[in-house]
């Protein structure tokens, strides 16, 4: 009797552990995808990102952090095809970046839309294309007081635990008080790798091209991410360094990102 109630007891322990076991892949698998997930900027995924920027140093000691909230919603329209919104608010706060002024206020509101097959191509390939536009929303002369509009086109793939791809937009003003001529390329080359457990590390350049000036500026971004939960709720952490590669007169040198983004997988 009292080998079968010994049975019983190791039985039950290495259930309850093989049941832990289990629970705990299956954690990191779902933390997993969604770290693959937010590596795509089209992926069927709610997420709703508070990106933090402090830039420094414009011209001798100008300073400049921003808040960019970046809601990202997908809406299924059809069978095949997803529908996703992609907004960016900049809350902006800076110091002598226009020389002998502090600012403080939000940024042009950059809205944009992407129509997004569900499937990626034979090949592997996962694009979107749609129309952005400009909103002018900026206050305290922190925005270009003048809407403009234009397309915007993301292709990329995801292979393993790599995904490569680049985002791309084009924004012409086209009414306003036009305190600012608007003509300007985003070109935004990107690539990524999962470290596993919900963690990636990803490199960028975001890179800017004026068309009235003939000027690039090209800040190069390196940042890890880690998919985790607070309560019920799952987040994720992102920190990283950036440097300026090219700019106009003034611009500054190095940066760094921190972020958090809520999460909210169907």
């Amino acid at each position: 009797m009292r080998r079968i109630l010994h049975a019983r007891l190791f039985l039950l322990m290495a259930a309850t552990g093989l049941s832990a076991s289990l629970l705990a892949q299956e954690k990191q698998h779902d933390a997993d995808a969604l770290a693959k997930a937010l590596s795509n900027p089209v992926a069927a995924l709610i997420s709703v990102p508070f990106q933090y920027n402090y830039d420094a140093t414009y011209g001798d000691n100008g300073e400049r952090n921003t808040l960019n909230v970046q809601p990202v919603v997908p809406v299924s329209i059809s069978e095949d095809w997803n529908l996703i919104s992609r907004t960016i608010l900049p809350i902006i706060e800076q110091h002598d970046v226009v020389p002998g002024r502090n600012q403080f206020g939000l940024g042009d509101t950059v809205q944009s839309v992407f129509f997004s097959p569900k499937a990626p191509t034979a090949s592997g390939l996962i694009w979107g294309v749609g129309p952005a536009a400009m909103i002018p929303t900026g206050t305290d002369d922190l925005g270009a007081d003048t809407w403009a509009i234009g397309p915007t086109f993301v292709v990329l793939k995801q292979d393993g635990p790599w995904t490569y791809g680049s985002l791309v937009n084009h924004l012409a003003d086209v009414g306003g008080s036009r305190r600012v001529d608007i003509s300007a390329t985003f070109f935004q080359p990107f690539v990524s790798r999962s470290l596993g457990k919900g963690q990636t590390l990803a490199f960028n350049f975001e890179s800017t091209y004026d068309w009235h000036a003939g000027q690039w500026t090209v800040p190069a971004n390196l940042t890890y991410s880690k998919v985790s939960k607070i309560g019920s709720q799952m987040v994720s952490y992102t920190g990283g360094v950036r440097g300026y590669l090219e700019g106009p007169a003034g611009h500054p040198d190095w940066g760094i990102r921190l972020a958090i983004t809520l999460l909210y997988p169907r």
